[in-house]
């Protein structure tokens, strides 16, 4: 049951092909075959030009026979390049000979023609890939089943693309290039297997070191982040995403609508899920030059080479520009290098080996890099001067590569004088550019990955660990809104809604009247702030309906009225409730800063942050995250902001508190999670100083939800299930805990398994590994809760310590998990338990757990595979009331049942 899913379309062992007429013997070409430059003659060509060992047979819809006549047709795949009238009965067909997936290449397929394939499809379970796509190629199948032209070299990168041209012209590209790829899959606008699906099947394809995408749309954006964590929590993902325009957001009540563009939240949900983003062709092609090189950087220092000052220099430029870090050599190390480089050579920052540099020099730098802790990478820049032999000096580089261990990327510059050494260098899978920006540009984008993995371990859960809040109240108080028909939350309404989730908000009460107004202030004490309060006014200042320090009575009394007057003649239609009072902030030295939320058609709910103040929408300096957050993502989200150094000391005043700071956006991440019904808020100004932040102002707009609290399903990143956490004896007295995993769990994990008997590593992972691998690791401790679930036991332990005292530490002695089928009915479940804990009960724990979790998901089965000789586990799988039965694929193996 590793098999993946999709094995049947991407992997197949058999085909079936409907391109036309058959007779008995062989393919008789009809009209649409013979026709120049047909889909269907294309596809029948390429494929048999690729080499495909497994069976082939042909099917045409207009024959005659039995089913049982079809049926010796039946294949893993079938690939359909029918016109579009035959689309349907070929689909149907091959439902009725039990093919898995299909292929349909077509083009100009309407949405109703593409929903009736959709029913087909799902009727009789068929994975299917089309229509309107260009098809795939596996090349190291030998398999090419599309009409995107010859098959491709293997080679270890992935391309999915929204758009078959762009495939197509990759494919042209990478052939003058050198470049090969473990799989190139077209996805056109009307596909079941959607790019979520695909993105599965790559995570995990074995062939695949790395993926590329060219992403148009999505349509299911959770099942996308999923997939797209899934996949580069595992290898690097490079997204080139067209439409970058921003349409904004369609609401405009608050500064959150206003100012968040829809491509700025797929940026951040892309920095969120681990990938890399690129922004035009050009910088997608330099990143598939360097994914195919041998390393890829885990850092971002690069070492410069050159034997030319000036270019060298621009790549500086460029590297500073892009928040690189120049690497450079220790002194040491400066001088070992120096002894055995030209008297003309200089390697205090820029290694400029001077322009009499042979490839011996080249060698020898490229040799100090390599065994510098100090350096990720290396830039190689060479200028053609006279006398200089380049193909010398790139067969240097070649010599070098399988020994250094790093990213190393070149720029031959100039174009007659270096044809032949690119050649080398392409060769040797040395990723090669004509300029030092390109070459940088290349570089920082690569090396972006690894530091976007810190951001894809982030699993927060819904509510940080500050103080509870009055989720229960904050509801009550929306739904009471909710009744009267209004979507808008007073200032007053909105503050309560704030510090429900404790907050700090100024003290704020309404005055219907100048006299009012009078008598709060005096009891707040002065100075004091009045805004106009009406749900119709989405900015108060626009109208001139806020006063600030304010320091008397009379002066209460004659702004109230002035106001009033004021924002009657501007607003004739306003609903006015009044006017609010409210004590100054109290911090003359605070800074004016933004907190928003707003929600994004497919991304759901964001959480920004800029300066704040009447300013916003024209400084536009903010940065986006998705929720929830954790500590590291909103310090992050701070120091994303242009203008984050004002923080700092500035002007004479002292550094604010950013602790302060930091918790409001955890409380407003808990806000975002706990409310579905929050649609957009505007907290603006938060006054933020060294002794604290105060909300002076806010704004919130709220909607009616189908969604039950709780669930989180609006959420575009499923956030840790932090409340299915439970306590339980051993039989020895002792306690362990049953929490679900998080990533931070990765080293226990891997201590449980190498702690294992060869013997119970055997049973489980049918292997003899002694450790999981990075990739397995990584597979195994960033999951998502939503599609799987795995639960460990917990087990403290007390070791004595050299001053008599103890040290508390933790280790994991069991995990069990499931994941869902394609189905999305049923799930597969896996068990583990430390040897030294067997016989104690953790093992029906543990599978009682999960089963209750599963339960709860809406699973209706829950299923797995146990070897015939692990007795014991069979013995606990009838103890629980599995069905336990043949396995047909593999008679080592007896199928676990289970019905929920």
């Amino acid at each position: 049951m590793d098999k993946h899913y999709l094995s049947s379309l991407f992997s197949p062992q058999s085909i079936v092909v409907f391109a036309g007429p058959q007779e008995p013997s062989e393919l008789q070409t009809d009209q649409a075959l013979e026709q120049p430059g047909s889909l269907a003659r294309v596809l029948v060509a390429d494929l048999q030009e690729s080499g495909f060992q497994g069976p082939v047979s042909y099917l045409d819809i207009s024959m005659t026979g039995t089913l049982g006549d079809l049926a010796a047709s039946r294949a893993d795949l079938a690939l359909i390049a029918l016109p579009n009238a035959q689309l349907a009965d070929a689909l149907e067909v091959v439902g009725r000979i039990q093919c898995r997936a299909a292929v349909i290449l077509s083009n100009g397929v309407d949405s109703q023609l593409a929903a009736h394939l959709y029913q087909i499809a799902r009727q009789h379970n068929i994975h299917l890939l089309g229509p309107n796509c260009m098809g795939f190629q596996r090349p190291k199948n030998q398999l090419n089943a599309s009409v995107l032209g010859k098959l491709a070299r293997p080679g270890s990168i992935a391309v999915v693309s929204q758009s078959g041209a762009l495939a197509s012209s990759i494919l042209d590209w990478a052939a003058k290039s050198g470049i090969g790829f473990s799989a190139v899959v077209s996805l056109g606008a009307n596909t079941v297997v959607d790019i979520a699906q695909v993105l599965d099947f790559l995570a995990e394809d074995r062939h695949t070191q790395s993926i590329v995408v060219y992403l148009e749309g999505i349509r299911h954006a959770r099942r996308f982040m999923s997939s797209l964590r899934a996949a580069a929590n595992a290898k690097p993902v490079i997204v080139l995403k067209a439409g970058r325009q921003p349409d904004g957001s369609k609401a405009a009540l608050t500064h959150s609508g206003a100012i968040v563009g829809s491509d700025a939240i797929f940026d951040a949900a892309l920095q969120r899920a681990g990938a890399v983003r690129v922004r035009s062709m050009v910088q997608m092609f330099a990143a598939i030059k360097c994914l195919s090189a041998r390393y890829l950087p885990v850092g971002r220092r690069l070492a410069i080479i050159s034997n030319g000052g000036g270019p060298a220099v621009l790549a500086a430029d460029v590297l500073n520009e892009l928040g690189l870090q120049l690497a450079t050599l220790t002194a040491a190390d400066a001088e070992q290098l120096k002894a055995r480089l030209s008297p003309l050579a200089c390697v205090r920052d820029i290694l400029d080996l001077g322009q009499d540099a042979d490839a011996s020099h080249f060698r020898a730098a490229i040799q100090a890099c390599a065994h510098s802790q100090q350096v990720d990478g290396m830039l190689v820049i060479l200028s053609p001067t006279p006398g200089i032999d380049t193909g010398t000096i790139a067969q240097a580089l070649a010599d070098e590569q399988p020994n250094v261990g790093k990213t190393m990327i070149s720029c031959w510059m100039g174009d007659e004088q270096v044809a032949d050494a690119r050649k080398i260098l392409y060769r040797a899978a040395i990723p090669s550019f004509r300029t030092p920006e390109a070459a940088v540009d290349a570089f920082h984008h690569i090396s972006l990955f690894h530091q976007n993995q810190q951001l894809l371990r982030q699993v927060p859960s819904p509510l940080s660990q500050l103080a509870k809040p009055d989720i229960e109240g904050a509801r009550i108080l929306i739904e009471s809104v909710l009744a009267e028909r209004r979507k808008i939350l007073t200032e007053m309404e909105s503050k309560a809604l704030l510090a429900a989730f404790h907050i700090p908000v100024t003290k704020t009460i309404l005055a219907r009247s100048a006299t009012e107004a009078m008598l709060v202030a005096n009891q707040l004490g002065y100075p004091v702030a009045l805004k106009i309060d009406s749900p119709d006014i989405p900015h108060k200042s626009d109208v001139q309906g806020v006063a600030l320090n304010i320091s008397n009575a009379a002066a209460v009394r004659d702004t109230w009225q002035d106001m009033q007057t004021r924002v009657s003649r501007l607003c004739p239609d306003a609903n006015i409730h009044g006017v609010t009072v409210q004590n100054m902030s109290g911090k003359p030295d605070g800074r004016e800063l933004f907190i928003g939320v707003s929600t994004d058609e497919l991304f759901g709910p964001v959480i920004s942050f800029g300066v704040g103040g009447v300013m916003i929408e024209l400084l536009t300096d903010r940065s986006l995250e998705l929720p929830p957050l954790n500590q590291f993502l909103a310090h992050r989200l701070i120091d994303r902001v242009r203008s984050s150094s004002i923080l700092q000391a500035w002007r004479g005043a002292p550094a604010v508190d950013r602790e302060a700071l930091e918790q409001i956006l955890l409380r407003v991440s808990e806000m975002v999670c706990a409310l579905p019904q929050l649609r957009e808020m505007d907290i603006n100004p938060v006054i933020v100083d060294e002794d604290g932040a105060v909300v002076v102002d806010a704004r919130i707009v709220i909607d009616n939800v189908a969604l039950k609290p709780g669930n989180y399903e609006h959420l575009a990143i499923s956030p840790y299930p932090s409340d299915s956490e439970m306590e339980f004896p051993l039989r020895d007295g002792s306690r362990y805990i049953v929490r679900p995993l998080h990533p931070h769990d990765a080293d226990m994990l891997q201590t449980l398994v190498r702690g294992l008997s060869d013997e119970s590593r055997y049973f489980r992972f049918v292997s003899s590994i002694k450790e999981l691998s990075e990739r397995m690791l990584a597979k195994f401790t960033l999951i998502d809760y939503d599609r799987e679930m795995a639960l460990v036991a917990i087990y403290p332990e007390r070791s004595a310590l050299p001053d008599g005292g103890f040290a508390e530490t933790e280790k994991i002695i069991g995990v069990s998990r499931y994941v869902t089928n394609p189905d999305k009915s049923s799930c597969e479940f896996s068990l583990l338990i430390a040897d030294e804990f067997s016989g104690q009960g953790l093992g029906s724990r543990m599978m009682l757990s999960i089963i209750e979790v599963a339960r709860k998901r809406g699973l209706s089965q829950i299923e797995g595979l146990v070897l015939t000789k692990n007795a014991s586990m069979l013995k606990l799988m009838r103890s629980l009331d599995f069905r336990i039965q043949a396995y047909e694929d593999d008679p080592d193996f007896r199928l676990c049942v289970k019905l929920l």
